[in-house]
């Protein structure tokens, strides 16, 4: 089996794949990222890939994205899949959906900071893959590790600030 994380390199996104990283390494579990490319500007811009004024090139934030994972968590697999179209987030979901679930995994590290809350967003993509129930969730909210003493967290990843509670 295997802990699989949706990323879309948000902090929140970077904090799940360290927890996954960690988690991986003590269980012996191994680790894929995965991520949907809408080929669309407006989504680019809104997560932060691109700039207003910059071009949207694919492949670059294919690889920009693929050089995260790696410098994060350099035993992880990184999988991704392009999709023309700027959907809706529920569809968005389902192409994440299908990436995970093509790696029968264990669990689902997922940095969501709105996710389980009791009044959800109809814009969450996470609230439709944290709802599959052919694998367990682990919901990533705060980039600071977890206070756990078989965990040994990515010291790295963290700077002091974070790594206070």
């Amino acid at each position: 089996m295997t802990f699989v994380v949706p990323f879309d390199g948000s902090p929140l996104a970077e904090a799940a794949l360290v927890r996954a990283a960690e988690y991986g390494d003590a269980l012996e579990e191994f680790v894929t990222a995965v991520s949907v490319v809408p080929e669309r500007k407006r989504y680019a811009r809104e997560k932060g890939w691109i700039g207003d004024d910059e071009t949207y090139d694919v492949d670059s934030v294919v690889e920009q994205l693929r050089e995260q994972v790696r410098s994060i968590a350099p035993d992880a697999t990184f999988e991704h899949e392009r999709i023309r179209e700027f959907p809706p987030e529920s569809q968005l979901a389902d192409h994440i959906e299908r990436l995970v679930l093509d790696h029968d995994p264990s669990v689902v590290f997922l940095g969501s900071d709105n996710v389980g809350r009791v009044v959800t967003p109809l814009t969450s993509v996470g609230v439709h893959v944290a709802a599959e129930e052919a694998y367990d969730v682990f919901i990533v909210r705060h980039q600071h590790p977890p206070r756990l003493d078989a965990i040994e967290p990515h010291a790295d990843f963290y700077d002091d600030e974070n790594t206070s509670s």
